[in-house]
């Protein structure tokens, strides 16, 4: 009964691998598991080795970077100014080395000749004063020609600068700016060589003076100028005279000090 069964079951086997395709128990070619196949098609073209690459540059952080030395600038020497007073005053209208002269495309110059019974100084134009192209222009020069007819002369005979041909921003100056417009100051007043001087603004008085502008009220300045003394005296610009009137009176007791002697 077990052998039936086994050979019917050895039947069956058979029967289920032939449905499946399998024809032989054994190939006809010996087979070697560990061999590999030949390829397919030998015509194939063989895959070009892969071109090596350069590795992708990444910049160092600026910091790690190496830098280039400077270029070394050579240093100027200061301002050689003219001193011919023709020659001066054709240099404050043109040349790019005036201190001051870089704040603003338009220059406000002087106005007069040198050797004038009086100079009138300002340390740089007032806002109005650049936009006009005029010192003391607008109700501020009116009220400081009313002060000149005061002591008994007129513009006409003054000599009229500001120390910087334009005006600085917010009316500050300070640093190398500053030193080169004091160099400048010492230069202009002695090549005008005025009998005396007006110093109008509370920042001429600091530069020409060293001193601050209610300390000069009612005195005479002694400003020691190319080994002589010119008579000074102290105003507060005009536009502020007219902003704070209580302040006339300080500054007539400064002006009339110019009508001694006369």
């Amino acid at each position: 009964m077990g052998a039936t069964n086994s050979a019917l079951l050895a039947d069956s086997i058979c029967d289920w691998w032939s449905l499946a395709g399998v024809d032989a128990l054994v190939g006809e070619e010996p087979a070697g598991w560990l061999v590999l196949p030949p390829a397919n098609d030998a015509a194939a073209p063989k895959p070009k080795p892969a071109i090596a690459t350069e590795p992708e540059y990444v910049p160092l952080p600026a910091i790690l970077q190496r830098r280039e030395a400077p270029e070394t600038v050579e240093a100027k020497g200061p301002v050689v100014f003219p001193d011919v007073w023709d020659d001066f005053q054709h240099w404050l209208a043109t040349s790019d080395e005036v201190p001051g002269s870089q704040w603003d495309a338009r220059r406000i110059l002087p106005v007069g000749q040198t050797n004038a019974p009086l100079m009138l100084l300002t340390a740089w134009p007032e806002i109005d004063d650049q936009r006009d192209g005029a010192l003391f222009t607008g109700a501020a020069g009116q009220l400081l020609d009313a002060m000149l007819r005061a002591i008994g002369t007129t513009r006409d005979a003054c000599y009229i600068a500001s120390l910087a041909v334009t005006r600085p921003a917010g009316g500050r100056c300070d640093g190398n700016e500053a030193a080169d417009l004091d160099r400048l100051l010492w230069h202009h007043l002695r090549l005008a060589n005025p009998e005396r001087l007006l110093l109008i603004g509370s920042d001429i008085v600091r530069m020409a003076a060293a001193t601050g502008l209610p300390e000069t009220r009612g005195k005479l300045l002694d400003i020691n100028q190319d080994g002589g003394k010119v008579e000074t005296v102290a105003v507060a610009h005009p536009a502020m005279l007219l902003a704070r009137p209580a302040q006339k009176a300080a500054a007539w007791d400064s002006l009339k000090l110019l009508n001694r002697g006369r």
